[in-house]
């Protein structure tokens, strides 16, 4: 075995020119990968031998792993390397080639280093099994000779051009077996109040997810006003996730609900709900303002829970049926859609809204009753605007006296022709 001469330094690297700098880099390059070959040549002798009867171990690798003080994950590559690119021995004790000859005789000579020796051999495993000796032969060599002074990337052109012309048909198709799809879903409640949503999707629930939400998330239309959607894109696709539940929920065959958006347990007393002060609890689970109750009540089952001072219950309430499935139909017919003066929102975006709240005592019929989209109901609700009922039996809107000093009624005109 020749013996590698290291490069020699210079006593003072700083003082050293770029083009001396560049020598060095590649001089030391060679020698690590001339000396990575000749270890080679010794892991593969011993395995030829036998590791178990030298040394007492089970495998070379893990002989390999002890002596070099790594873990078995990195020192079996390295055996494996220089299992096919060295000969070896059958049991009568002839010797047999390496796999990978031509490989093998660019990595002694350090033109070449591990990784692209991997790559090598990969594309070699990969061969089909017919393929013949020559094939092969020339395929490796081939590549051998290239990686003196390609990159990976060129290397793996090559591979491509090679295996197109050796196994022109690909492999055989097979029928791809079905797969459980995964999904995963927590939601739990934070100390803050807020819920925290996380999930995982297969590759379909996914695509079918965020098409969903794309198409409920689109910024809203410049109003009549000029006001701009100002949400960021994480805001919209969170109020598009709650217009998906909204319409899971008012599905008639919906589990649970029969077509009403929510099932509220109001439990402070209907003084506290008509006033809008105080708190609510929803389905036991968590606190909501009472003004914000009144808005969840316009379109849903109200369970009262009536409570002492004490706060112990008194009386729970029966359920009530407010908006009927055939009252909303005649609301989509008659409204087309939420009718806050220019919204764009269709039917199925929209909520139920009293114009004058039950619990103050308005009445459930068409004449009560207008569509309005979740950011306008709350926007009646908890803002200036006002809604009421014209002569003609259709909703219009007041808006606040800093958008119009005179307050003049307005209505929205895109979902059907204006009278």
């Amino acid at each position: 075995m020749s013996e590698t001469i290291l490069p020699e330094l210079p006593q003072e690297l700083w003082r050293a020119g770029k083009l001396e700098l560049a020598h060095g880099v590649q001089q030391f390059l060679r020698v690590i990968r001339v000396a990575t070959a000749g270890l080679g040549r010794y892991l593969a002798e011993i395995e030829s031998r036998g590791a178990k009867d030298l040394y007492g171990y089970g495998s070379t690798a893990k002989w390999f792993a002890d002596v070099a003080g790594v873990s078995f994950g990195e020192a079996r590559p390295v055996v494996n390397r220089a299992i096919a690119l060295n000969p070896s021995r059958a049991l009568d004790g002839t010797e047999l080639p390496p796999s990978a000859p031509a490989t093998a005789a660019v990595a002694a000579e350090g033109a070449v280093g591990d990784e692209r020796i991997q790559q090598i051999l990969d594309f070699l495993a990969s061969l089909p099994l017919d393929t013949s000796a020559e094939d092969r032969e020339h395929a490796e060599k081939t590549l051998a000779d290239l990686a003196r002074h390609a990159g990976p990337r060129q290397l793996a052109e090559a591979e491509e051009n090679l295996l197109g012309w050796l196994d022109p048909d690909g492999a055989e198709p097979k029928e791809p077996e079905s797969k459980q799809p995964r999904r995963e879903l927590t939601l739990e409640r934070r100390k803050d109040g807020f819920w925290k949503l996380n999930g995982l999707l297969d590759d379909e629930a996914g695509a079918r997810t965020a098409a969903a939400l794309e198409a409920h998330a689109a910024p809203r239309p410049v109003d009549e006003f000029g006001q701009a959607d100002l949400r960021t894109r994480p805001e919209r696709l969170g109020d598009a996730w709650v217009d998906l539940v909204d319409l899971a929920i008012a599905c008639p065959d919906q589990p649970g609900t029969s077509g009403y958006r929510t099932l509220v347990h109001v439990t402070i007393g209907l003084d506290e709900l008509k006033s809008g002060l105080g708190t609510a609890c929803v389905d036991f689970v968590g606190t909501m303002t009472a003004r914000e109750a009144r808005m969840a009540a316009c379109d849903c089952l109200m369970l009262p829970v009536v409570l002492n001072a004490a706060g112990e219950p008194l009386d729970v309430g029966r359920l009530r049926r407010f908006v009927t499935p055939g009252q909303r139909r005649a609301l989509n017919i008659r409204d087309g859609g939420c009718a806050f003066p220019g919204c764009h929102r269709r039917p199925k975006n929209c909520h139920a809204h009293h114009i004058e709240h039950w619990a103050d005592g308005g009445p459930t019929d068409l004449r009560n009753l207008t569509l309005l989209c979740g950011f306008h109901h709350r926007l009646i609700h908890h803002g200036d605007w006002q809604v009421r009922m014209a002569a003609d039996g259709l909703p219009e809107f007041i808006p606040p006296q800093y958008l119009d000093p005179l307050r003049r009624t307005r209505r929205n005109t895109l979902h059907r022709a204006v009278a």
